[in-house]
């Protein structure tokens, strides 16, 4: 039996200033069109930027493409969400072992790597804060948003 819809997804990554908040953009855009009313947010595994918006690079990456991120500020993942959120994307196979350890125990809430949604044979997104490829990371971001979104329609 396939995984019920979502009513709410979280998008993890190590910092939450590059790809998940792109991610949360993309998604929530792609969902609007569609006509899904999911609830989307992002996080961040580490603490390092929280309360700063996203990667000056990734936000105008992500504005050529056509979404706003300026809005977005980064925050940490907290126990919480595996309460809220009934699905958790991770950017990469390191965010989701840190995402393992903040789980609280007894929690089921379905946790899983984002990038294979694309597609492309890959497990990760790479991170554009040490690669520079921002644009590399949003056209892997859209395609895992689009594989995503054909799941859930």
């Amino acid at each position: 039996m396939p995984d019920p819809k979502p009513e709410s997804i979280l998008i993890v990554c190590l910092g939450n200033i590059c790809r998940s908040p792109t991610a949360e953009a993309v998604l929530r855009s792609k969902l609007a069109d569609a006509g899904l009313g999911i609830e989307v947010d992002s996080a961040g595994t580490g603490d390092w930027h929280v309360g700063d918006p996203p990667h000056a690079d990734m936000i105008a990456a992500a504005s050529r493409a056509g979404y706003d991120l300026s809005q977005l500020r980064a925050r940490q993942i907290v126990p919480e969400d595996f309460e809220r959120f009934d699905l958790i994307l991770a950017a990469d196979p390191s965010n989701l072992e840190d995402l393992e350890r903040v789980r609280p125990a007894g929690n089921s809430t379905r946790a899983v790597l984002f990038a294979p949604y694309a597609g492309r044979g890959v497990d990760a997104i790479p991170d554009p804060y040490h690669t520079g490829d921002f644009d590399g990371a949003l056209d892997l971001v859209e395609a895992a948003c689009d594989g995503l979104l054909s799941q859930l329609q």
